[in-house]
């Protein structure tokens, strides 16, 4: 993910230091295209090498005999997918409200350590002695794209959330297992594309050459 959004915000903001602009809007192509054309080649960029190194362990697994999980197999890459979605669509946003290269990466490494300090045990516990319901503080953890990803990796090889402790009894109360799996792939794409089009909606209104 860190790498992900200290690439992707460079996306817009590097074109408009470079100047591309002027010659984009030489060109027959509307902003809309142009901005989504930005987009898939970046998620593209930043799918292909990850999909790659999986298939590539899965062929080198197969040729020394091992059994592969194709259905848990299937799932981890549908997670990724979805991870790599939502911070792509949050660099696309970031990028898109500034006007330098080096604001927008210094936005995404803060909005990076904002959503690891989340994954915090030692903060979720202080909240949780703080006396904020232990169902308060699974939903913060619940809104965290990589709290959801962690969280559904381990649903696919450990059912019962072991390595949660008593918080996968919380988890299980809100969601269910199949139902947290949903929300696994639903919020992440959710939240990527509302922070994609929001990144437009600001880009279309912005200063362009």
């Amino acid at each position: 993910p860190i790498f992900i959004l200290i690439t992707t915000v460079r996306s817009l903001a590097g074109d408009r230091e470079a100047g591309v602009f002027e010659y984009v809007l030489g060109l027959p192509v509307s902003i809309g295209a142009w901005y989504a054309g930005r987009f898939l080649g970046r998620y593209t960029l930043a799918v292909a090498p990850v999909v790659a190194a999986l298939l590539l362990a899965v062929v080198y697994g197969v040729a020394r005999g091992v059994v592969v999980p194709w259905i848990e197999l299937g799932f981890d890459i549908g997670l990724l997918l979805a991870m790599i979605f939502v911070f792509v669509g949050l660099g696309f946003f970031v990028s898109s409200m500034t006007r330098s290269v080096d604001t927008a990466q210094t936005i995404a490494f803060l909005l990076w350590l904002t959503l690891v300090l989340a994954l915090d045990l030692v903060l979720l516990g202080a909240l949780i002695r703080g006396r904020l319901p232990i169902e308060g503080v699974v939903a913060i953890a619940m809104l965290n794209p990589l709290q959801v990803f962690r969280t559904g990796s381990m649903l696919l090889f450990d059912p019962q959330l072991v390595l949660l402790g008593p918080t996968a009894f919380t988890v299980f109360d809100i969601f269910g297992r199949v139902g947290f799996m949903i929300w696994s792939f639903v919020y992440p794409l959710a939240l990527g594309t509302l922070a994609a089009v929001g990144g437009w909606l600001v880009f279309r209104r912005g200063d362009l050459p």
